[in-house]
C-alpha cells in the first residue's frame, strides 16, 4: 500500500507537456521498483534543468565541412534512386507495397529492440487475432500500434513537423530503455533541447534534410526524452523525414537497413555520444546514408 501522503508536489502554473510526461514516468517507475514515494531530494535532481542546449551542438553538417561533398553525392543518389522507384509504379501497386513495407518496418524497428515479433504474428494482429499468452499479445499490440503510427505518418499526420516536439509526442503516444554510458539531459531541461532540435531542423533544404535524418537520429537518442521507446519513436521520425524530402510513397523503409545491421548502427550511436573531436568530426553520418541510400539499390 503506497502512502500517498508522505509526498505533496504543488505545483503553481502549467508545465510543459514534456515535463509533465516525464514527471509522470518517474514517479510510476519510483513507486513500480522501490514502491515508496519520491523524497525531496531525489524529486529536486529528478527536475534539475541546468544543462545548456549548446551541449547538443553541432546540429547540422557544414557546407564548408570536408564530409559535406560525399554526403551531399549519396543524399542526391538518395533522391534519384527514391524518385525512380515511386514513378516506375502504377498508384495502386504503390499503395499495396506501402502496407507490406509498414508491416516490414514494424517487424525489423522491433527486432532492434529485441522484440522478436514474427511476420504472421503480426498479420494475426492486423486481424484482431491475438495470442492468450499475455507476454506474445502485448508484442502484437506493440506491432499494431507501430503500424498504426506509420500509417498516420503515411498519411501526411506529420507532414513539415517531424522533429516538432508536438509531433514526436503524438508518436510516442502509441508507444509505451536502458541507456548505455550517455546519461541523457535531465527532465526539465528536455523542452528546451527539443526546441533546439525542430528548430534546427525544420527549415532545412531538401539535401540538408536528407543529411540531417541522420544527425537528427542521433540527437533525438541523446536528448532521451523518454523512459521507454526512444529508438522506435526515432526511426518513424527518420522515416518521416525522409518521406517529407523524397515523397517516398511509403514503399521503402530505413528499418531493415538498420536491423541487418545493428551491431554497426548501435556503435556508431555509441560513438556520437563521446565527447566531440574537432569541427570536422562527423563520425556516423556517411554511414546512416549509406543505409538509406543501400536500402534502395
Amino acid at each position: 500500500m503506497k502512502d500517498s501522503s508522505a509526498l505533496r508536489v504543488v505545483v503553481t502554473r502549467k508545465l510543459p507537456a514534456v515535463i509533465e510526461l516525464r514527471l509522470g514516468e518517474l514517479f510510476d517507475a519510483h513507486f513500480n521498483v522501490q514502491d515508496r514515494p519520491m523524497g525531496r531530494d531525489e524529486l529536486l535532481e529528478a527536475v534539475q534543468d541546468n544543462e545548456d542546449v549548446s551541449l547538443m551542438e553541432p546540429m547540422l553538417i557544414s557546407s564548408s565541412s570536408k564530409h559535406y561533398e560525399k554526403l551531399a553525392d549519396l543524399s542526391l543518389d538518395l533522391v534519384a534512386c527514391s524518385t525512380g522507384l515511386r514513378k516506375s509504379l502504377p498508384d495502386p501497386v504503390v499503395r499495396a507495397l506501402s502496407g507490406l513495407v509498414r508491416s516490414m518496418n514494424c517487424y525489423y524497428s522491433n527486432l532492434i529492440e529485441g522484440h522478436n515479433t514474427h511476420p504472421i504474428d503480426i498479420e494475426r494482429a492486423l486481424n484482431e487475432d491475438f495470442f492468450q499468452d499475455e507476454r506474445k499479445r502485448d508484442l502484437q499490440l506493440e506491432a499494431r500500434a507501430h503500424i498504426a503510427v506509420q500509417s498516420w505518418i503515411d498519411e501526411g499526420g506529420l507532414a513539415g513537423s517531424a522533429t516538432s516536439t508536438q509531433g514526436i509526442l503524438e508518436i510516442h503516444r502509441h508507444f509505451h530503455v536502458q541507456v548505455g554510458r550517455h546519461v541523457p539531459v535531465s527532465p526539465g531541461a528536455v523542452p528546451r533541447f527539443m526546441t533546439r532540435l525542430d528548430g534546427a531542423f525544420r527549415m532545412c533544404g531538401k539535401v540538408d534534410k536528407i543529411i540531417a535524418a541522420a544527425t537528427a537520429h542521433h540527437r533525438f537518442l541523446w536528448i532521451h526524452p523518454f523512459m521507454d521507446g526512444n529508438g522506435r519513436v526515432v526511426r518513424l521520425m527518420s522515416y518521416a523525414m525522409l518521406d517529407d524530402s523524397l515523397d517516398t510513397g511509403g514503399i521503402w523503409s530505413i528499418a531493415r537497413g538498420l536491423a541487418r545491421n545493428e551491431k554497426s548502427y548501435k556503435a556508431h550511436l555509441a560513438a556520437c555520444d563521446l565527447k566531440r573531436r574537432n569541427d570536422l568530426d562527423g563520425r556516423g553520418n556517411d554511414f546512416f546514408c549509406q543505409i538509406f541510400s543501400g536500402n534502395l539499390h
